[in-house]
């Protein structure tokens, strides 16, 4: 394939199913720390390693299973909702009972006096006063205490061309080619990443935007921002446009995020290795920086148009990527911050709890085969009655790498200037280059190399936290917990700190669920017998923990040949006897991954994200061959001839009102 053709591939849900994984150290997967430990445990607990070992769901447990899901009851569970059939087609679909109702689409105003959505005539002016493209992490602000009225903040992580833009892809032998970029649709790409802040309200039990709102805000790759924290100013952060090392134009590849609280929206940077290209001058001191962050893979045209994105003009630029960003939705004018102390990785999430002294913790997941799993604890304490003594928490505090171990011990590593091997003598002068390179410090402490660790997410009711592991294709060794040789599925692992407190540093971890179809025993899935074949699901990446402290858990990578099935929300128990219980809430259109699952306080209303809608349809009957523009999968969610497909924000609800689930 040519370069275009390349970054098609790239920046489709196969890129985001694996990862290009590029840690170089040698230590033991989680796949074979979590084989060690069943082995180890076999002798006590013989019952878990037999389904952990065979993971075998019999053909009449599946039938028993699916009678009681489909009256929407399971003895034990939390949840009680008619499952949705698992499937793939060209619409959305919700349980019985259920409204999803399409509150923002790409391209939607955000401002009243913003332009009508015109896709044959877009511009980077239009785009930056419109919803932007592929909405992912989703989070709800209530305003004046109320559930019926909130701002609604909405990461845009990237852009798709083939679907974007007309009158740019050929097939050639059956695959796409987009023509080169060009400066206006380069900034109109730009314009479409960031981020949406907007008012939103209740009218008539249905959610809808206030345009007028002065609290409304669109974030993109151009607006100016603040870096901040320990490695603020630092040379390996200064550039031609900013020698001061503070200021940087814009924030990329936002996946997923969180909502702090003292009511700041977080957004996490990812995979920004895709916006570089270009070659560092030889012998160039970020070298082994850049090859551990996979710098630079080109997948996009930025740097013919912007010298920052190349590395021959800007060498120093990509460090300032790959952060956690905080804005401030009260000041529409601030400037969002880049909180460095929270290290520089490819940045899944950063969801947050107050611990038991009032100090905050954020998890934090590296999205990469074989990289790890973080959490961040603030050096201050969190007042709920002084919103401005919390807005700069984030600069101090201890960033922690996970490393686990075979007898279920949890241990949180520090990762701080002068302590083991992070030391002058390994490249690191100061705190400001351990977080620079993150990875590699990490590396140093021997943590535990991970499945692709993306969202985590604390439960503040149980002192547990939850880790969505997607998938691992490269492992090359089967053993006793999951005999696959290829990790193609998945597992979500539950963290129990030490008394219940997210300080900890210390604490255990269990495999909650080994995803992929339990009734195939050579899968290894350890779903619960009571789980039906709509109820299992592979791929987990986004989740949410509601106010009942229900787990509840959306995917990306499930396709027509890989599991017969779309992408989707699941309700999962992680108590009682129905724990390990899975069913399908909610799934979305061919070729669409599922984001941002975002339960409002009361539960009234669940708002997710559909990103990528209409990516893909060769393994699917329904299409059958590439899509793209002017031939699409599915044209979701107006299917409208005129219109292109447009990845939006749901909002779910029950009809008559009432809690979901």
């Amino acid at each position: 394939m040519n370069d275009q053709s390349r970054k098609i591939f790239r920046t489709s849900q196969l890129e985001e199913a694996d990862g290009p994984g590029l840690n170089p150290t040698d230590k033991r997967t989680m796949g074979d720390i979590i084989a060690a430990r069943f082995s180890r445990r076999a002798f006590l607990r013989g019952s878990m390693a037999a389904t952990a070992i065979t993971a075998t769901v019999s053909p009449l447990a599946i039938l028993a299973a699916g009678d009681a899901q489909a009256q929407g009851a399971v003895e034990g569970s939390a949840f009680n909702f008619p499952e949705v059939l698992a499937g793939v087609d060209a619409d959305h679909h919700v349980a019985e009972g259920y409204d999803a109702d399409v509150l923002l689409r790409w391209g939607d105003k955000v401002f009243a006096d913003a332009p009508e959505f015109d896709p044959l005539n877009q511009s980077e002016a239009a785009q930056e006063r419109q919803f932007g493209y592929n909405n992912d992490f989703v989070g709800f602000i209530p305003l004046d205490g109320a559930d019926d009225h909130g701002l609604l903040v909405v990461n845009h992580e990237y852009t798709n061309e083939h679907l974007m833009f007309p009158g740019i892809v050929t097939l050639k032998d059956g695959e796409i080619e987009v023509a080169a970029g060009t400066e206006d649709r380069v900034n109109i790409e730009m314009a479409a990443h960031g981020g949406t802040v907007i008012e939103i309200r209740k009218v008539d039990g249905k959610w809808q935007p206030v345009l007028d709102s002065k609290l409304n805000r669109r974030i993109t790759a151009k607006t100016a921002m603040q870096l901040s924290g320990p490695a603020a100013g630092h040379a390996r952060l200064q550039t031609v446009a900013d020698p001061s090392g503070t200021e940087v134009f814009g924030t990329i590849n936002n996946c997923a995020g969180g909502v702090t609280p003292w009511g700041t929206y977080i957004m996490a940077e990812e995979n920004i290795h895709g916006y570089f290209t270009g070659t560092l001058p030889e012998g160039h001191a970020e070298a082994q920086n850049y090859e551990r962050m996979g710098i630079p893979e080109g997948s996009y045209d930025w740097g013919n148009f912007h010298d920052r994105f190349d590395l021959s003009k800007e060498p120093n630029e990509p460090n300032r990527f790959g952060w956690v960003v905080e804005v401030d939705v009260m000041d529409p004018t601030s400037k969002p911050k880049k909180r460095t102390a929270l290290g520089r990785f490819k940045h899944e999430g950063a969801e947050s709890v107050v611990a038991k002294d009032g100090r905050v913790v954020f998890y934090l997941g590296d999205d990469e085969r074989f990289d790890y799993v973080y959490k961040f604890v603030t050096a201050g304490k969190f007042d709920p009655d002084n919103r401005a003594a919390n807005m700069d928490l984030l600069d101090e505090g201890t960033l922690y790498v996970a490393r686990f171990d075979e007898d279920g011990g949890l241990q949180w590593l520090p990762l701080v200037h002068g302590e083991g091997p992070l030391t002058a003598e390994n490249g690191f002068a100061s705190q400001a280059d351990i977080l620079i390179e993150t990875r590699r410090a990490a590396d140093l402490l021997e943590a535990t190399p991970m499945d692709r660790p993306e969202d985590i997410q604390p439960n503040p009711q149980t002192g547990r936290a939850y880790v969505m592991l997607t998938n691992n294709t490269k492992r090359e060794e089967a053993n006793a917990a999951n005999p696959r040789i290829e990790n193609a599925f998945g597992h979500i692992i539950e963290l129990v700190e030490q008394d219940g407190d997210f300080a900890a540093t210390t604490g255990t971890w269990e495999v909650l669920v080994q995803c992929g179809d339990p009734s195939i025993a050579e899968v290894g899935a350890t779903f619960s017998t009571a789980t039906t074949e709509n109820g299992w699901f592979g791929m987990p990446d986004n989740c949410a923990v509601d106010a009942d402290g229900r787990l509840w858990v959306s995917t990306d990578g499930n396709s027509p040949s890989d599991t017969g099935r779309t992408d989707g929300l699941w309700a999962l128990d992680t108590e009682g006897a129905a724990r390990g219980t899975s069913r399908l809430f909610y799934r979305v259109p061919v070729g669409a991954e599922m984001c941002g699952p975002c339960p409002t306080p009361d539960m009234s209303t669940f708002f997710v994200a559909v990103q990528h809608p209409g990516d893909g349809g060769d393994d699917w009957e329904g299409h059958g061959r590439p899509s793209y523009y002017e031939d699409l999968s599915t044209r979701w969610p107006d299917f409208n001839d005129a219109l292109p497909v447009r990845p939006s924000v749901v909002a779910i609800t029950k009809q008559g009102g009432g809690k979901i689930g």
